[in-house]
Parts: C-alpha cells; structure tokens; sequence
C-alpha cells in the first residue's frame, strides 16, 4: 500500500504541470470539418434511438453501430451484437492489431442505456437531437452517447486511414448499465469473457475534462470507485382502523429510522487514490480550500478542515460512506393504520467495505428491532447473497494509460493538471476490476463544473465541447496503439 500511495503521487507530481515538447496548433488538434458532419450524425442518430429501461432498446442502437462499421469494412465475425434478449443487445467490434502482436488488447467500455426522461420535465424533447445556442440537447448527451459517437468516429478513421495499432483494441457497447436487468458487461463477463478479455479497460463514464465557461481547468481521472448499495427499511404492524391511532405505526417506525440515519455521519477515511486526489486539490485550488485539503492529507488529519471540506457535497462524498433516504412506501387505505412501511437507502460505500458492514451500521444506528433492514439486489429482490461484496483496490497507475493521456492532453491543453480521483458514484468499471481487469475513467468531452445535468433535465453539451472530445478520442487511441 505505501509503494502505490508513492507511485500515485509520483503521477500526480509527473503530470501535474504536464506540457508538451513541441508546441502544436489549433489546427492540427481541430477535428477535420467531414469528421465533424459524420460525429454530429452518429451522435444524433445514438440520441434519438430510445434507449432507456422502460421501452427502449440497446440492440436497436447496437445494430445502427454494427451497420456502420461493417458499411466500413470491418469484418462481419469481429462486429457482433449479442445479449441476453431481444432488447438488450451489446455491441461487440474488434479493431485488429499488427499480425503476430502478442500483447494482449484493450477494451473501451460504454454504455448505451440511458435513464428514464420525461417529455413534460424538459423543455425539449429528450428523445430529438437539438442544437440550440451553442449546446447539443437530449438524453444521453452527457451521459454517454458524446463518448459512444467519438467511440464510433475513431474506430471508422482509423479504419479509413489503414491504421494498424499495435495490439487488438475491443469496443464493447453496452446494456443495463442504469439500472434493471441485463448488464451487458456483467453478462459478457460471464458468457462471453474471451470477446472482451484485454489487459486494461478504458471506461468514459467516470472521470475527464472539466471546464468553467467553456475553458479547461483539470482531466480527472477515475482510478477506484465506490460500491453501490441499496438497503430496504421494512416495518410491519397487524394495522387497524385510524380512529384508534398508536404511536406503534409502521409509518413513524420507518420514518424514525430515516431520521436517525440522515443525522449519522459515517468516519472520515482517505485511501490512497482520495489521498492522492486531495493532495493535488490543494496545488491546483487556492485560499483556506487548499490549506484544508493538504491538511488532511497527512498523518494526522486536520478535524477542523474534514469539517468544513466535509459541507461541499462531494468531497464529504469523498471521505466518506454516504447513505441517505431515495425512496418510500407506506398504506393500503386513507383511512386504516398502515400494515407496512419500506423505505429504499441508497448507500455509495468506500473501497474495503462490504455491504454486510453497512448493513450491521445501519441496524445499530436505527436501534429498533421493529425495522428490518436488508440488501436489494440488482434485480430488485430482497437478497443477502451479495452482502460480501468489497471494492476492488485501485490498480497501479498504467504507465502506457498515462503517458498517452500525459501527451495528448499536454498538446490540447498545455500545463493542465491530470488527477486520478475516485468515483463516488457507480460505473461498469466495477464490474471489470472485479473481473481482474485494471480500468481507468477519462475522457475529452469538456463539462462545466456547474452545469452537471447527466441524469436531469435539459440534458446538454456544448456543440464545440464534443467536437474536440471527438478529437482527443482519435488522437489518444492512435498515441497509446501507436508510434509512442
């Protein structure tokens, strides 16, 4: 644990100010104007095809995919759509590399589905592609058709320039990954591991370039990930008519218990890549902010500066467990005592800590043995079975990864810092480390730190954003397979 907390520093200071040798123009990092026309086409053909859980289709967007790479020359046997039913569909393209490489490949990881969205909730249609004053609109714009379209785009320009990297490069394009069944990259894991084994995945969904008014201050780069965990609080009671109220209420049981779980606070912890996160911060950040976060770094942590880090959202997300109440349910009639009450817990748990942990947290702060609290499995149900599951610890920092990422992002945008950082939300990256593949979380498409809309309303990018996150994609893919 010490030589990785070393080496992720060393990373950090490496890239920190990172430069490129020769000076490059805006043109030769532009992406080329019939470029731009086929991204803006696939990106909007990605958007409006409904995706999401309800009535969409990943196999209706997977096959558009397929159609084009093949209309492309790429094999039919490398370019496969495959899954566990007709509406789950994951694609599959192989990308070869030079005969007779004997390295292993790389996978890029994405995900097609999106999150439900409501025509009434935006002020566009979330299923058209809209460009309007300055900005592409619809679902899946930030999350992640922009990084599935330049997936695609630079699997079709290498192609056309008769590029041949040096080892195979897998694109997986997949289901399920917001929720419900079907995850294509668990199912591929399991059914299909040797289409996608690789010796590092590349997953766009976590981490990258973020911007204030359109200008570029730091690329994040996800390195470990936080464990997803619902928990449902069930009370139960022989109920009864309302005229003869009882404090004995499956309602206010439940509801006490929320109210307990949202005054705990789980303990301040830092690992080595949140560590490596924060000692960076307080390079780049300026004023008490930064004094905070290098005063937590060490081996005595500051209370007093986790305290007043601890009131901006994220980084109390960063030091911490989280739990908090997303869901409830009570009551069969207006006018009888409720005979159940639930309510859903959605906890985001640090690396090294199971769901069983929380679980036994969860029933010790609530103490009340008429509140039974149990783990939801992916599919919904009730199910302990996966109360052991631990975050994978952090993989080293791939050198080839960022050296790659070092260059490209140093010829874009000179002296930006590069930060590895930890996920406090969840990603197929998951799933992958679990699977024994190393995978890291970047990419080039450029977001406002205050303008976070994936999974809300008026999804949106900027139109010049995507373009040249289009571009990095195309340069880092060819720089990491390519002449280093």
């Amino acid at each position: 644990m010490f030589f990785l907390r070393i080496l992720f520093a060393t990373a950090v200071i490496s890239v920190l100010l990172a430069s490129p040798d020769m000076p490059v123009s805006a043109q030769q990092i532009a992406l080329p104007v019939p470029d731009r026309a086929l991204a803006r086409e696939i990106f909007q053909q990605l958007i409006e095809t409904n995706t999401s859980h309800s009535v969409g289709s990943t196999t209706v967007a997977a096959e558009a995919m397929r159609k084009r790479l093949l209309d492309a020359g790429f094999d039919a046997k490398d370019v496969v759509v495959m899954g566990p039913d007709a509406r789950h569909g994951n694609l599959v393209a192989r990308f070869r590399g030079a005969p007779g490489s004997t390295r292993k490949p790389i996978l890029i990881i994405g995900h097609l589905d999106v999150v439900e969205a409501n025509r009434e909730d935006w002020t566009t249609n979330p299923f058209q592609f809209v460009e309007k004053e300055g900005y592409f609109y619809g679902r899946g714009t930030q999350d992640m058709k922009e990084s599935d379209a330049a997936s695609i785009v630079s699997f079709l320009r290498l192609k056309r320039e008769g590029f041949v990297p040096d080892r195979d490069i897998v694109l997986a394009l997949t289901a399920g990954e917001e929720g419900g069944e079907g995850n294509g990259v668990d199912w591929l894991l399991k059914n299909h591991r040797e289409l996608i084994d690789a010796e590092f995945a590349l997953n766009a969904d976590a981490g990258g370039l973020t911007t204030q008014n359109a200008k570029p201050t730091m690329i994040g780069v996800e390195a470990t990930e936080k464990l997803y965990a619902d928990f449902q609080l069930i009370a139960t009671n022989p109920g009864g008519h309302s005229s003869h109220p009882t404090r004995d209420n499956a309602i206010y049981h439940v509801a006490d218990a929320l109210g307990k779980i949202e005054q705990y606070t789980f303990p301040f912890e830092l690992n080595d890549v949140t560590r490596a996160y924060f000692l960076a911060m307080s390079k780049v950040l300026q004023g008490q902010q930064a004094m905070d976060m290098a005063a937590i770094t060490g081996p005595m942590p500051s209370v007093d500066s986790e305290a007043r880090l601890a009131m901006d959202p994220l980084y109390n997300a960063t030091m911490r467990t989280t739990c908090v109440a997303t869901m409830m349910q009570a009551g069969h009639a207006p006018n009888a005592l409720p005979q159940q009450a639930q309510a859903n817990v959605n906890c985001r748990i640090l690396p090294g800590h199971t769901p069983a942990e929380i679980r036994a947290t969860l029933k010790n702060v609530i103490a009340d043995p008429k509140v039974d609290v149990r783990l939801v499995d992916n599919s919904g149900a009730l199910s302990d079975k996966d109360e052991n599951d631990m975050s994978i610890t952090p993989p080293p920092l791939n050198k080839e990864v960022f050296g790659a990422l070092q260059d490209v992002a140093g010829k874009m945008w000179p002296s930006l810092p590069i930060i590895p950082n930890m996920e406090t939300g969840a990603t197929d990256s998951t799933l992958t480390m679990q699977a024994g593949i190393p995978s890291y979380g970047f990419s080039g498409m450029g977001i406002d730190e205050d303008d976070d809309r994936a999974h809300g309303k008026d999804e949106r990018i900027r139109v010049e954003a995507f373009y040249t996150g289009v571009q990095f994609d195309y340069l880092y893919l060819k720089r990491l397979t390519g002449s280093k």
